[in-house]
């Protein structure tokens, strides 16, 4: 009897800031991002010079959690969140650590998109949320698979989760996401009103 098994699983971690290191006020921080975009010149140009949607500190800001508490906070919880992912991913880490490599804030209004990408030179990526109003877009996940399929036939609609090209993730306020680096990921257009806030980094072998 024929036997037929998946390999080469993609891993995504899922789970609430919370669980893990010291506690993070969702109101403080909302504040915190919204406040610092407010503040950062820098920022808001490169965003307007480059025709990014909205805000993001990724080309401005590299210390925010030098510059402020609650992200330090922020990142005593990432750590042990991404310290749990990699022990799933069995990674051989021969006695080092996965360290923060980067952190910014993206504030996406009603509209906005940031198109398909993946984040080289890093080990582990991810995103934490922090404002998802009622319409803000999903995390759309792509299969690695999908450059390499050539003359594959489209999969139907019902096809397995493991199965779909595509996968959307609809997070909530105070998840956490975490995947492989490679993985690559964009976020579809914004249809809220308001604006969707969240705060992603990358994570590399020190």
């Amino acid at each position: 009897m024929a036997q037929i098994e998946s390999l080469f699983v993609t891993r995504l971690y899922r789970a609430q800031l919370s669980e893990y290191g010291p506690k993070v006020d969702a109101q403080e921080l909302e504040n915190s991002c919204l406040v610092i975009a407010g503040d950062d010149d820098a920022g808001q140009d490169w965003c307007e010079e480059n025709g990014y949607p909205g805000y993001t500190s990724y080309a401005s800001l590299t210390d925010l959690p030098w510059r402020f508490p609650i992200f330090a906070d922020l990142v005593k919880s990432l750590d042990q969140h991404v310290a749990a992912f990699a022990k799933d991913l069995e990674f051989d880490l021969d006695g080092r650590a996965l360290k923060l490599e980067d952190l910014w804030i993206n504030i996406l209004p009603e509209g906005g998109t940031h198109s398909s990408h993946l984040h080289p030179h890093s080990v582990i990526s991810g995103t934490t949320y922090v404002s998802m109003p009622d319409g803000a877009s999903a995390l759309k996940l792509e299969d690695p698979r999908s450059a390499r399929m050539m003359a594959a036939p489209t999969r139907t609609k019902e096809a397995r989760r493991e199965l779909q090209p595509f996968i959307y993730m609809k997070p909530d306020v105070g998840d956490v996401l975490l995947w492989e680096s490679w993985l690559r990921h964009e976020v579809p257009m914004n249809m809220a009103e308001d604006e969707r806030i969240s705060v992603s980094f990358n994570y590399k072998w020190d």
